[in-house]
This record gives C-alpha cells, sequence and structure tokens, in this order.
C-alpha cells in the first residue's frame, strides 16, 4: 500500500488485492472516524482484534464533521492504512465500525455497527442532514443547532428516524450498541424500525475507567497532587451552551483565575478536561493562550485523549455540564457541581436528565472554596448515574466481540476478549509562575502555618501576616521588585544557573528588596539563601512516605515568615520546621550548607 500525492493511502480492490497483502486472506474491518471524539471510542475497542492475522484494519473518515482537526496526528499514532471516504464505500469490506452517525454513512455495503461516543444517547439535534438533502447525512455532531428554532422538540441523536433511517426507511446500522436497557425503551418509542438493530453490549469506554480504579493515586501523582491535596477537576462539552460556551452564562473565563486564586495554593490541585471538539476546533494553541492566567496559576490542562479518564479518576470533585465525563463522574460516585445545565440540550426522558435536575449547581456569586468544602463534606452520590451508565460493567469486551466477529462470520480467538488498560500519563507538575500571595501564622515553638493564592484579584481572607512569594520566570519583572521571596525550580547542576549556592547569592544581588530566595532543585527539597547570608537546606521528612508530600518553595515562605517574626534558624535545629497547610502537617530539616571555596 503506497501513499498518493495527496497523502491518503490507495488500497487494492478486487482481484488485485493479492498483489499487495501479504496475508490476502485477511478479512477487511474498517474504522469510520468522524472526528476526535468518535475516535477515542473506536480506540477502545481495538485491542479486541489484537493478535489476529485474519483481520485486516483500515481507517477512513467521511469528512462531514466540522471538527476534523486532529485526525491526521491521531491517524498516525493508530498507524493502520487510512483510505479517503470515496474509496472505502467500494472496498471489500465485511465489517465497519462506527462511533457517530451522519457522513452518509448508508453508502457502505457492508455491516455496519454503531457504538455510541458518549453516555447512551441523550443530546438533541435541531436540523440533522442540514444542507446534505439526505437522512442521516449531517454533521454527526450532538448539540449542532440546538440554538435553532424548535430545538425543544428536536430528534434525539442516535436514537431517532432522522438519525438512523435511511432513504429507503430502512436502518443505516445493521447493528446499534446500547449501554443500558433504558436506552431500548427510549429506541422503542422513537424509531420502532430499529429496535430489531440494537444490541446490548455495554460500555467499553467505562469499563476501562473502572478496570483502572485502584491506580488512583498513580493519577493524582501524575497531576502534581500532593497527599492532603484536593483535585478539582472542571470539565466542559462543547457548544455554546456548555461551561466553556459562551451562549449560556460564559462562567468558564472568570470561574477559573477565581478558583486558582481562592483556593489555597497547596491544599487544592485545579485541573481541566475539555471536549475534544472545544480542544481541536478552536486550537490546542488558542486554548492555551485564552487559559493563560489560569495556567500560569496552576492550572492544569488534560489531553483530551489520552488523559480525561485517568483525571476523572484522580478528582475529589468534578465542575462540570451536562456532558458524559461529568456524568462519568457521578457514576463513580464523585462530588458533582454543575455550572451549565441546559436541560433543553437534552432527552427529557433520559437518565442524563435527572441527573441535571438534581444535581447541586454552582453559584458563581458566592466564594468558591465553601460550596466545594460542603459539597465533600455532605455528599450523597445520586443512584441514577450509577445505575444508568451500563447494565453490563466489564461485560463489554467479550459482548463486543461476540457481535464483531459474527459479523465477520470468524469464529472467536481462543484468548479472553480484553481491553487495553488505561496508560499512565507523564508526570505533571503544576507550572505555577503567578505570584503568590502568602498567608503566614506562627502556631508554636518552631511551627508556621501557611496559605498561598496565586494571582489573587483581592486580597487573601484571613489575619495572618502577608508576603509576596514571586517566581523567577514571572511574566511581570515588577512584581520581583517588590518580592520578599524569589524562587525557582531547577536541577543542582544546572549549568544555566550554576550551583545552587551561585544562583541563590546572584538572586539576592539582584532583588535587593528580597529577604529570601529559594531554589528547588528536587520535589522534596530546596536551597535557601537569607538576607544575612546564611545558606541553608530545606528537606521534607520522607521517613513516613517515599514521595513529595508539598512544594518545598512553600517550606521556604514558611521559614521566611519565622525569620520575619525576629525568630533564629539556630532555633529550628535539630528539631527542624513544622508546616501546616490546612490539615496537613509537614516536618521540614534545616541544615546548614558549606560552601567549598572555588
Amino acid at each position: 500500500m503506497d501513499a498518493g500525492q495527496d497523502g491518503w493511502i490507495r488500497v487494492p480492490v478486487g482481484d488485485d488485492a493479492a498483489r499487495w497483502a501479504t496475508r490476502a486472506d485477511s478479512r477487511p474491518v474498517l474504522l469510520v472516524v468522524h472526528n476526535v471524539t468518535a475516535a477515542t471510542r473506536l480506540l477502545d475497542v481495538l485491542p479486541l482484534f489484537h493478535d489476529d492475522l485474519r483481520v485486516q484494519l483500515l481507517a477512513t473518515t467521511p469528512g462531514s464533521s466540522a471538527f476534523r482537526a486532529g485526525l491526521a496526528e491521531l491517524f498516525a499514532k493508530v498507524d493502520v492504512p487510512v483510505v479517503p471516504w470515496e474509496q472505502a464505500v467500494r472496498l471489500p469490506v465485511q465489517l465497519a465500525i462506527s462511533a457517530s452517525l451522519g457522513g452518509q454513512l448508508a453508502a457502505l455495503s457492508c455491516q455496519l455497527t454503531i457504538l455510541s461516543h458518549g453516555v447512551g444517547y441523550t443530546k438533541k439535534l435541531a436540523t440533522p442532514g442540514a444542507g446534505s438533502g439526505e437522512r442521516g447525512a449531517g454533521s454527526g455532531e450532538p448539540g449542532a443547532g440546538s440554538r435553532e428554532p424548535g430545538a425543544a422538540s428536536a430528534p434525539v441523536f442516535g436514537l431517532s428516524r432522522e438519525w438512523l433511517l435511511g432513504e429507503d426507511g430502512a436502518p443505516v446500522a445493521d447493528a446499534l450498541v446500547l449501554s443500558h436497557p433504558e436506552q431500548l425503551e427510549r429506541l422503542r418509542a422513537a424509531c420502532p424500525e430499529a429496535v430489531h438493530t440494537a444490541v446490548l453490549a455495554g460500555d467499553p469506554c467505562f469499563d476501562r475507567v473502572l478496570a483502572a480504579r485502584g491506580h488512583r493515586e498513580r493519577y493524582r501523582r501524575t497531576l502534581g497532587t500532593h497527599p492532603g491535596q484536593r483535585l478539582v477537576l472542571l470539565n466542559s462539552t462543547w457548544h455554546t451552551e456548555s461551561l466553556f460556551g459562551d451562549g449560556g452564562d460564559d462562567l468558564l473565563p472568570a470561574l477559573l483565575p477565581r478558583l486558582t486564586s481562592e483556593l489555597p495554593a497547596d491544599e487544592y490541585r485545579v485541573a481541566a478536561v475539555l471536549h475534544p471538539n472545544i480542544w481541536y476546533g478552536h486550537g490546542p494553541g488558542q486554548i492555551r493562550i485564552w487559559l493563560d492566567r489560569a495556567r500560569r496559576a496552576g492550572l492544569t490542562l488534560v489531553d483530551p485523549l489520552d488523559g480525561w479518564r485517568q483525571a476523572l479518576l484522580a478528582a475529589d470533585v468534578v465542575i462540570g455540564d451536562h456532558g458524559s465525563v461529568t456524568y462519568y463522574a457521578a457514576a463513580l460516585g464523585t462530588p458533582v457541581l454543575l455550572g451549565a445545565a441546559p436541560l433543553a440540550a437534552l432527552d427529557p426522558d433520559a437518565p442524563i436528565s435527572d441527573f441535571v435536575r438534581e444535581t447541586p449547581r454552582l453559584d458563581p456569586t458566592a466564594p468558591l472554596r465553601p460550596q466545594l468544602d460542603t459539597l465533600i463534606s455532605e455528599h450523597q452520590p445520586l443512584p441514577g448515574p450509577a445505575e444508568f451508565t451500563t447494565s453490563l460493567p466489564g461485560e463489554s469486551a467479550a459482548r463486543l466481540r461476540r457481535l464483531f466477529y459474527g459479523q465477520l462470520g470468524l469464529p472467536e480467538p481462543d484468548e479472553p476478549a480484553l481491553l487495553e488498560p488505561l496508560p499512565l500519563p507523564r508526570y505533571e507538575p503544576p507550572p505555577r509562575t503567578a505570584p503568590l500571595r502568602v498567608l503566614t501564622w506562627l502556631r508554636g515553638s518552631g511551627e508556621v502555618a501557611v496559605e498561598r493564592y496565586a494571582d489573587p484579584r483581592s486580597e487573601p481572607p484571613g489575619d495572618g501576616e502577608v508576603h509576596l512569594a514571586v517566581h523567577e520566570d514571572t511574566r511581570d519583572p515588577a512584581q520581583l521588585a517588590i518580592a520578599d521571596v524569589v524562587f525557582r525550580e531547577g536541577s543542582a547542576t544546572d549549568p544555566r544557573f550554576g550551583s545552587p549556592a551561585r544562583w541563590t547569592a546572584e538572586t539576592l544581588l539582584r532583588h535587593p528588596h528580597s529577604a529570601l530566595v529559594a531554589y528547588v532543585t528536587s520535589p522534596d527539597a530546596c536551597t535557601v539563601r537569607t538576607r544575612d547570608g546564611q545558606l541553608l537546606r530545606l528537606t521534607a521528612d520522607s521517613a513516613e512516605s517515599a514521595e513529595p508530600t508539598a512544594d518545598p518553595a512553600m517550606y521556604a515562605s514558611a521559614l521566611h515568615a519565622w525569620l520575619a517574626a525576629g525568630k533564629s534558624v539556630e532555633e529550628l535545629m535539630p528539631e527542624g520546621l513544622t508546616v501546616r497547610t490546612g490539615a496537613a502537617v509537614h516536618s521540614v530539616q534545616v541544615t546548614s550548607v558549606r560552601v567549598t571555596p572555588a
């Protein structure tokens, strides 16, 4: 198979197939990929064909989705032959699998299976097939056109005649995969002609999440969440009525900087999962630009393809909307606050509508921390999401493989049908370079309580002593000129900064207002130099835990508060410094560093 000048793979058809295929008898399976969102669900089921030389996978895109960005990178990652749609419809394929509707799927002459790319089928579309002149040939984007007249009575994407039947009145798909019998009842009411195509086979996406629950702590560490911290996860589906959209309250742009400035940085981590249509529709670079301030204050943007499920497992609380990810969070028993909840966009008979009506709402006019803390402490999971997400937890792999191989006319492999475990994303500590307003309280002998707020819009609440801690890479150099504490991270052997002793000496000279500077050299330690020239090493006591317990720059602020109160370093030796952040207690050893003259 060779790539043509347009970049597509041209797959020989008919008698010519034997000339290119080393395994000419392999049966082609076509993955119909509308967009990245749908692709993630197709990737869930790929392992069901692993190790079977009787199956040749191909991929295509019908080009009907408005959100095709990101597909080239995804195809390159999967690395199976990709064929143009006009050729795909002519290939001697026995089975096509799609995770969306639309795009002239009726043109395929093979067996066609449709998977859901969300929690069942819940959203309305006002104009299926708009501009195409064909049923089922529209964008395949649930929610598209929801602002048009008649949206309240619009058909439900995936469970209505407009989407399921072709021009001849026959079902487009041979198998419509459902995750729960309630979807079958809604299908029976909306499109009885397609009931015979329904296959109850569970939810492979949620099965992968359930199988990974035991790795929650690993995922939390991946997101830079320390023990004792709460991870707040924001989630937005796409379109104007979502949490990120501007058609409702336009909440998220104002909410993000409030979260990172109102929540103490050492007690909370904030991350966001945005729908792939947001990510690729506007462009990852544009999203980073729009959310730059929040990112510099510590927000982590989670990869919408590889990391959202892991972030969902790691979260302590989710602020979301009417999208599938929020519903999955509730199905896991995670506390949820709704920041956007447009009921008009949902099928009123779908369980997610009950969920939206019953779930607590975020009050954007009230302080955020009390709302989150109260939600977590008083949380009682709603029974609906756990019940209706899937009626067959853990069974989707076996049922889907049985379906696929039956359509191919092949006996199933002898090995058990298994899905791929969720991968461990790369470690992403919070890139916090925004100025920090730090409140401190001396609580006793060698003990300091600390609250740090990233880039606050107003003075943080509390009666403690206040100082300013600023990262050396801050965007605003004027903040460095007035910083009480200047800090940065880096290797102790980074030639750009010299040794920690050299960097601290040079930095104090550059910033004469600063009382203390800190060079963080590892996840549990930093080197600090005071204005009177003392060079010290602050190290978290990890005798009880082999993992980092906090941001070492926070230890430097605690030491600054201790010294600013007229205390001495000698009073901290050998017992060390006790630092409190919320309910967490950190034991920090303070040792003098001797510098060998050059």
